[in-house]
Formats: structure tokens, C-alpha cells, sequence
């Protein structure tokens, strides 16, 4: 017992890439309808160092939210979560809003309260707590993220969620790509805060005193919509045999660029990273 649990620890640390909150402003900017009066719920995230937290807490009132819950997984061996003066136990928090016209959240304005568990967002607890929740949004880890993902569909819940792009590709991420249920959002996001336990790849900032890592390949996982995703695509490219090569295993042909999607082709076109038809 005690090697798997040390296992699961250096995974965990190996999973704890924190985003930096310009990242999550600069694509939440785009979804700001869909807060009015809902529950947001981020179940990976310690209020202590979750920029989300931070982030939906300011920006509480002007997003008219309705509560706001945080959970986080403590593994019992590795202390990733303490709050007040019960460090060893998990815990979960409820924010309602400012109460005192100061405009931030205030100590005694954060609900603590107590979980049986871990935290992990598999458990029993933070299931009933996501049933409660009209949204989701975190930066989940990237070693779970097709078990999270399914849960988030499980539930017919709505989310904006961090995770690699190459999950595109994944068997069980793309016949949601195809089917419409989910697809990418507004913008990347190109580097990390990494814990001081978790160094191997990361470079160290003097100015801002905090190790980062940086990635060229993740992205935000939504079905929100967005802007975006209403745009009319300009097509100029006509198609060729040599231009685009059909597959020797599949029925469809070669597009490497989105922009060169050839407008005379009615049939299905694929690239590295996505299937379109």
C-alpha cells in the first residue's frame, strides 16, 4: 500500500501545472453571458493558489454568479491542501459574494466546509457537489483528463475546461469533437506555474520568484459557445488530387490547414489534429 500510494503522490505532483490567471481573464472574457445567476463549480482547484478561485471570487458581482464552490484532491501522504488550522483534513468552500461592499472575499465570507474524503473528483462528495453546479471551470489533470471529461458529459454539464490538444485525436474525445458536444475554445494557453516539486522541465522567473513550464499544445475544452464558433469560413481553395492526397486507409482527403479546406470537396478532409466532413 504504501508504494501505491507514493506512486499516486508523484503523479500527482507530476499533474499540478497551475494556470496563470491572464490566461483564464483573457479567454473568460468571451463567455461572460453564460454566468448570470450560476452555480460555478471548480473541482480541481485549492483556493490557496487556484487562479479560478481568484479569479470568479473577484469578479464575483460582476458576473452576477450565484455561488461559487471549490474543491481540491489531498492525497493522504502529500499535502496539496490546507485551509485554517486543520491542514490534514480535505475540505471543500462555498463563496456567495461579497457582504460587506468591500468588493473582494473576505476570510470570514469563504464557507469552509469539511469532506470525508479526498477530494478526488471521482468520489461520491464531489459528485453530488458537480449535480449542483450549472458550470464548470478548471484546469483539470492532464493524466485523467478523458475520465474527466466523461464526467462532465455524464452529467450533461457545462464547462470550460484546460487540457492537451492532442486529446482531440483520443477515442473517446473524438465522437464528441464530431458529434458537436464539445469543441475547442477561444485561445492556448502557452505556460505554467509549476509547484516547487515538480521542477523537472520548468524554468525558474527571478522577477515574479515562481517556476514555470511551457507547453505547445494545450488549449481550452468548452460547449459554451462563442464568438468564434459563429464565424463564416472564407474558402478559396479549390481541390486537387495533387494538392490533396486522398488516404490509403481512410475515406478522406488531406487538408493540413483549416484556411486551405478546398470548396469544390464534399466529401470528408482530416489534418493532424482534427476530421471534418
Amino acid at each position: 500500500m504504501g508504494n501505491k500510494n507514493l506512486r499516486s503522490a508523484k503523479r500527482a505532483k507530476r499533474d499540478e501545472f497551475y494556470t496563470q490567471l491572464r490566461d483564464i481573464e483573457n479567454e473568460l472574457r468571451h463567455y461572460r453571458s453564460h454566468f448570470r445567476n450560476k452555480v460555478v463549480y471548480c473541482n480541481c482547484d485549492d483556493p490557496k493558489v487556484s487562479n479560478f478561485f481568484h479569479y470568479f471570487s473577484y469578479n464575483f458581482e460582476e458576473l452576477s454568479l450565484k455561488k461559487l464552490i471549490t474543491t481540491c484532491y489531498k492525497n493522504r501522504n502529500v499535502d496539496i491542501f490546507s485551509l485554517h488550522e486543520e491542514p490534514e483534513r480535505s475540505a471543500y468552500i462555498e463563496y456567495t459574494g461579497d457582504k460587506n461592499d468591500n468588493r473582494r472575499p473576505d476570510d470570514e465570507e469563504i464557507e469552509v466546509k469539511y469532506l470525508k474524503g479526498n477530494g478526488d473528483f471521482r468520489s461520491r462528495e464531489c459528485i453530488e457537489l458537480l449535480k449542483t453546479a450549472d458550470i464548470v471551470v478548471t484546469n483539470p489533470p492532464f493524466s485523467l483528463f478523458r475520465e474527466y471529461l466523461a464526467q462532465l458529459v455524464l452529467y450533461d454539464k457545462k464547462f470550460l475546461i484546460v487540457g492537451n490538444k492532442n486529446a482531440l485525436t483520443y477515442k473517446e474525445v473524438f465522437p464528441l469533437i464530431k458529434e458537436n458536444d464539445v469543441w475547442l475554445g477561444m485561445g492556448s494557453v502557452k505556460e505554467f506555474e509549476v509547484p516547487n516539486g515538480n521542477r523537472a522541465k520548468a524554468t525558474f522567473c527571478s522577477q515574479r520568484n515562481k517556476w514555470f513550464q511551457k507547453f505547445g499544445n494545450v488549449g481550452w475544452f468548452t460547449n459554451l459557445s462563442h464568438s468564434r464558433r459563429n464565424e463564416e469560413l472564407i474558402l478559396t481553395k479549390k481541390y486537387t488530387p495533387d494538392e490533396f492526397p486522398h488516404y490509403d486507409n481512410f475515406d478522406a482527403i488531406e487538408v493540413s490547414k483549416v484556411k486551405d479546406i478546398p470548396k469544390n470537396w464534399g466529401g470528408v478532409y482530416g489534418g493532424s489534429h482534427y476530421f471534418y466532413g
